[in-house]
């Protein structure tokens, strides 16, 4: 339940700010807002102002910006008017170019709340868990990415132990850098360079797009090596004495190199693995019972990696930087839903986008209080802008429908006549019913597999 209210407290703040963009810019216009209110449904508090009612309604999802004469479309329609009816004060008495406007107000401010969000976790500061830049190739346990054929690492002739140290000539500090370039460039061709047997090594690879995904994928792990960092209370793990700093050398007899070693034989085993641990001078023996590694509760050590600005100027530059970064990265995701993509999974409706903030956010919160609300921030400015791009599509019914319908109005210096509106806004409402109902049954299928 706290996951649940969380995530609708997430979601409902980066909605809220997009229709307050909306308002403030139809305020500026000289257009009257009749109501804004916080969810949806029957309204339980609400108060007065001047000219707009304020409201916060039973169901706490998003909420909406009403602006004077918008039912004016529907009045037209349902009159046989030819063109919609205007009054002073309503939206549609303002001029195209000062709709154009208030319909851009909310994207524009989804954006500067994103923003504003990465410029606040660049002055705190943000602390990522990662592990190093050293790889092992997935074929060598049998995992392949296309049935019948080689991974892209295997083809690049990369091989298990590497250092992948910069890519198209960027830096690869460790392997969530690694994970983030690949990710954003499935089909790109792009240079690589690799440390082996301390000797660089210059190589070519095009990451693999995941249909399941919409990501670029190589078909490589992490290499991380078998140090405990801490063991879960009452876990197989603590049962079995396995302490912060022990070294597993074997499992059921086999070197243990790495921890995708040490997975391997808890997937081969029958509920327990004899393991070999070196504690500091000692090599101790010990049986862990446990169906699998994440089952048997233990955290091997990785890299802590803090980003932090040192003034507010480095602050502002590392939030725009990562504002844009972001925008650039979500379009490109927008691409991928055409080649290929399943968009059952790659796609989230609200339910799953509700689920994965909460979950996230209840799980920092616990682990870390207060101070694990920080990626949670980032999380909500990705999410913002994604709100932002996808109602600047062209479609009718959302921001970027209407701002093409009020510039063709402005090109032609006259009204769109309302029986072609209707037409219009009718295709992108079944569009918009088309999206949901894809991403309602993304979430299904996403909840039905958990």
């Amino acid at each position: 339940m706290i996951s649940i209210i969380l995530g609708l407290i997430g979601l409902s703040i980066v909605v809220i700010f997009h229709e307050f963009g909306h308002f403030v810019f139809a305020r500026l216009s000289g257009v009257e807002v009749e109501a804004f209110s916080v969810g949806w449904g029957p309204s339980i508090i609400s108060h007065k102002g001047k000219k707009t009612v304020w409201k916060l309604c039973a169901f706490p999802i998003g909420g909406y910006c009403k602006l004077k004469g918008e039912e004016g479309f529907q009045a037209a329609v349902d009159q046989n008017l030819q063109y919609i009816p205007s009054e002073k004060g309503s939206f549609f008495s303002a001029t195209p170019l000062k709709r154009i406007f208030i319909a851009s107000a909310g994207p524009l401010f989804s954006v500067l709340f994103a923003a504003f969000i990465f410029i606040l976790v660049a002055s705190i500061g943000t602390t990522i868990v990662t592990a190093p830049n050293r790889i092992i190739l997935s074929s060598e346990i049998g995992s392949t990415l296309q049935s019948g054929m080689p991974n892209p690492a295997d083809i690049a002739g990369l091989k298990t132990g590497d250092k992948i140290i910069s890519i198209d000539g960027k830096t690869i500090r460790d392997y969530s850098d690694l994970q983030e370039i690949i990710a954003s460039n499935p089909g790109k061709t792009m240079s690589i360079e690799v440390l082996r047997n301390d000797k660089k090594h210059s190589l070519v690879i095009t990451p693999l797009l995941d249909p399941n995904s919409g990501i670029g994928v190589i078909g490589v792990y992490a290499w991380i090596d078998p140090i405990i960092e801490s063991v879960q209370e009452k876990s197989p793990a603590a049962i079995a004495d396995l302490r912060p700093g022990d070294i597993i050398m074997e499992a059921d007899g086999r070197p243990i190199s790495n921890t995708v070693d040490l997975m391997q034989v808890f997937n081969n085993a029958n509920g327990s693995v004899s393991l070999r641990v070196k504690r500091g001078d000692q090599t101790l023996s010990m049986i862990i019972v446990a169906k699998s590694l994440e089952e048997a509760g233990i955290r091997f050590e990785g890299i802590l990696r803090t980003e932090k600005a040192k003034s507010l100027p480095e602050a502002i530059s590392m939030g725009v930087e990562e504002t844009f970064s972001t925008i650039s990265l979500e379009i490109k995701s927008i691409g991928m839903l055409f080649r290929g993509v399943n968009v059952f999974k790659a796609i989230s409706g609200p339910a799953r986008l509700t689920y994965l903030i909460g979950t996230a956010a209840s799980e920092q919160i616990k682990a870390e209080g207060l101070a694990g609300l920080v990626p949670i921030l980032d999380f909500l400015a990705f999410i913002s802008i994604a709100l932002a791009i996808m109602n600047l599509l062209p479609i009718p019914a959302l921001d970027g429908g209407r701002v093409l319908i009020y510039l063709i109005e402005l090109i032609r210096r006259r009204p769109i006549n309302a029986k072609s509106l209707y037409r219009f806004q009718f295709i992108g409402v079944a569009s918009i019913l088309l999206l949901f109902l894809v991403a309602t049954m993304s979430d299904i299928f996403f909840f039905l597999g958990k």
